[in-house]
């Protein structure tokens, strides 16, 4: 195995499409060899990973099409993560977001795989950031992960992301203010998608006021109108996330930020692999029929077990 993960490096790095998405596979289930995979992979790749998210209907996987067509123009090679949501009884992923994308498919210059999210919560597949670094490997220059729109829990994607575009639609402009604490924090790009639609404009001067609130005297975080189906706007926003990017390798500090949040979470998922889903639903099939049941001592109780 230790030849055959070897070897299967050699080939992710040289842009075999198939040992990258074996690489994938090996990692996203914990295959044996993953972790020997894990820990040849170099941090001086550089191929940039872009978190496109928001909320259902904003058209994530459409602005991911019309940004894919767009850079194949300029002969980039990209890789496209999309994240599906997951049955909460099987994990399964829809594959949604490949059959929308499915033009690009047998691209030679495009990877596309789906993922599921397999009960993670914030939106992201539980192995994402693994799963990326393996991508990052290959010769990629751009690396583009959809996450599912679950809302503000998708701020982790502030953990993985060089760049965070958050987008929305003119249907949106209602949410803004409760988005305001969440999601609307972590974009480093706004996009108001479908800005073709009725209310776009009230939208777009909503997000500015919010991008000059929050720049406190530092510079504002861009808010861009695009027609993903058009490809309207496209251009300005693939001229934005260069620029974003080439702005961030000029600032140490935030690649220090993103690294404490990569590895914190993965920490927190190598503490939490102990934990067996189907153990902990067992015990609560018992707990829950006391009288006397409470979660959070069940809950303490439970840890305790794992407390070394």
């Amino acid at each position: 195995m230790q030849h055959n993960i070897t070897q299967l490096h050699e080939q992710i790095k040289a842009g075999d499409f198939r040992a990258i998405a074996r690489g994938v596979t090996i990692v996203e289930n914990s295959l044996p060899g993953y972790e020997r995979l894990l820990l040849s992979l170099h941090e001086t790749r550089h191929a940039r990973v872009i978190g496109i998210t928001g909320p259902p209907g904003a058209g994530k996987s459409t602005l991911v099409s019309a940004l894919l067509h767009h850079w194949l123009k300029e002969n980039k090679k990209i890789a496209v993560l999309a994240v599906d949501p997951s049955s909460p009884f099987n994990y399964g992923a829809l594959l949604g977001d490949r059959i929308r994308m499915s033009e690009y498919y047998t691209n030679p210059n495009i990877f596309i795989r789906s993922l599921a999210t397999r009960g993670a919560l914030g939106g992201l597949s539980s192995k994402i950031i693994e799963i990326a670094d393996v991508v990052r490997e290959a010769p990629f220059d751009i690396i583009l992960v959809e996450t599912v729109g679950v809302g503000q829990s998708e701020v982790e994607i502030a953990g993985l992301a060089d760049c965070t575009v958050v987008t929305l639609v003119p249907e949106a402009g209602d949410e803004v203010q409760t988005l305001k604490a969440g999601v609307m924090e972590i974009a480093d790009i706004f996009v108001v998608n479908k800005a073709d639609r009725a209310d776009a404009e009230g939208l777009y001067r909503n997000l500015r006021i919010l991008a000059h609130e929050k720049a406190n005297g530092q510079s504002e975080t861009p808010v861009l109108k695009t027609v993903a189906t058009s490809g309207a706007g496209i251009e300005e926003l693939a001229s934005e996330i260069v620029k974003f990017l080439h702005t961030q390798k000029t600032q140490p500090a935030k690649r220090l930020h993103l690294m404490t949040e990569k590895c914190w979470q993965l920490i927190t998922a190598q503490r939490m692999k102990s934990i067996d889903h189907s153990s902990l639903k067992a015990e609560l099939a018992t707990a829950i029929k006391k009288n006397d049941f409470n979660l959070y001592a069940f809950t303490k109780d439970f840890l305790s077990h794992f407390v070394k």
